[in-house]
């Protein structure tokens, strides 16, 4: 799993849902300035000052990103227009290499403020609700054209992908701490629909020490797309 930060949904706060421990935020509290470029293990506390990373027009600059994406995903561009696309894209990458920076610091994946917290790799989704008593979260996730498997459904990968991440969130609630991933296995009940918000719920069925057990479902309407079953081990404070 790649959680660093969550998007909290409307009325939630950082005391809501606590990602990291006290000796989680001390380490990254004493870490030098020659450390701030380098993997230190483990995720990063969550930064409050980072919703302005990336400036204040950055959720609209992932958005078209999102968009050229899905229109990549079904286009068929002439010889012509692929030249000039080729062009254009190589201007494009030229400057967003002149901005690369390091993976801690980076607004993509931290922005709490943004769908999937602003990272393109997830599908888009929002956080409806956190039940801290019940280590459960609540999600709307929408497939869009760039998850496209086949017969406008949903990739079976995304979906596990998103289940992943999803799962994963359950298990910083569950456990008070960031998880990565133990096994995940998703059970395909039905055909996932692309461009269609759907609701999707992750429970830690279990807790054993560091280990939670989470169990999940993924709906349209009332048709069961999918099914989470999933191990999530707790990081201990510098384990990567």
């Amino acid at each position: 799993m790649g959680v660093n930060t969550f998007y909290y949904g409307e009325g939630m706060n950082e005391a809501d849902f606590i990602a990291t421990t006290e000796d989680e935020r001390a380490a990254a509290s004493t870490a030098t300035a020659s450390d701030d470029n380098s993997h230190r293990g483990g995720f990063r506390p969550i930064d409050p000052a980072v919703g302005d990373r990336g400036g204040p027009r950055y959720g609209e600059f992932i958005e078209q990103v999102r968009l050229f994406m899905d229109n990549v995903r079904l286009a068929c561009p002439t010889p012509e227009m692929g030249d000039d696309l080729i062009d254009t894209l190589k201007d494009l990458n030229a400057k967003l290499a002149s901005v690369q920076i390091d993976e801690w610091h980076t607004p993509a994946g931290t922005r709490i403020d943004l769908p999937a917290r602003g990272n393109i790799t997830l599908p888009p989704f929002t956080v409806d609700n956190v039940d801290k008593d019940a280590g459960a979260v609540d999600m709307t996730v929408t497939f869009t054209n760039y998850h496209l498997g086949g017969n406008n459904a949903a990739h079976g990968g995304q979906v596990a992908v998103a289940f992943d991440d999803i799962g994963g969130y359950a298990s910083a609630v569950a456990t008070n701490g960031i998880c990565r991933t133990g096994y995940l296995k998703v059970d395909y009940r039905s055909v996932t629909p692309l461009n269609t918000p759907l609701k999707v719920r992750a429970w830690a069925d279990r807790v054993d020490g560091r280990k939670a057990f989470i169990k999940g479902t993924m709906h349209d309407g009332d048709r069961l797309c999918a099914e989470l079953d999933g191990l999530f081990i707790r990081l201990n404070p510098g384990q990567p």
